[in-house]
């Protein structure tokens, strides 16, 4: 089985289980949050060496966990959107990435390209209508994600996706390592799997508190 298939199993078994456990509610929901804490924890410590590094990790960490407890709480259904988006703009950015050999974005990862920039912003708009079509049958105010602003968010927040998948990765590169552990095949480690979702989780989060999104 080559690195694609394995990527594409896990996703497949991965997702399903931890849109349920985000989105369930309660303990549950606190109890997955938590878990995902610990197993990252236990990566920063087995693989990172540098204190400054595993403090900051641990910061965005614990920063991001909390956002997506109080999105999943308060704003289940942006949640929803912004998982949709940073998976829609993984998978951009990877296929892109692929097809498109054009020239190397930066020396502190490799294997990202602007066309995998391209690729994940194209994808990303894709996000408010996958999210349309998905929920819509349940949901009919799902429709307030057509709206414009959300196509403009969704390049927004697939920025700083991308933004934080580089920045795990030059910590990575700082440590001279490729990835972060390997308990998902085919993605790595936790870090590996939800760089960008700390991230825009987190501004999500200070957008809507500001009242600019939501």
């Amino acid at each position: 089985m080559n690195n694609l298939q394995k990527r594409i199993l896990t996703a497949l078994v991965v997702l399903p289980i931890s849109l349920f456990f985000i989105f369930v509610g309660g303990y549950p929901t606190l109890l997955f949050l938590l878990t995902i804490f610990f197993v990252a924890n236990y990566e920063l410590f087995s693989v990172f060496k540098k204190k400054s590094i595993i403090l900051f990790l641990d910061l965005v960490l614990i920063l991001s966990l909390y956002s997506i407890y109080l999105l999943s709480k308060y704003e289940s259904e942006l949640l929803l959107w912004i998982i949709i988006l940073v998976v829609c703009s993984d998978i951009g950015g990877y296929v892109f990435g692929k097809l498109f050999k054009w020239k190397k974005l930066t020396d502190i990862s490799p294997n990202k390209t602007v066309s995998g920039v391209f690729g994940s912003f194209i994808f990303s708009l894709m996000s408010p209508i996958l999210y349309f079509i998905i929920t819509n049958p349940f949901n009919r105010s799902s429709d307030d994600f057509l709206e414009p602003e959300y196509f403009f968010y969704s390049l927004l927040f697939s920025l700083i996706a991308q933004a934080g998948d580089l920045t795990i990765s030059y910590f990575k590169r700082l440590e001279k390592i490729k990835d972060a552990g390997k308990i998902l095949p085919g993605h790595g480690g936790i870090f590996d799997r939800i760089d960008g979702l700390m991230f825009v989780s987190i501004i999500a989060y200070i957008l809507i508190y500001l009242r600019l999104v939501g």
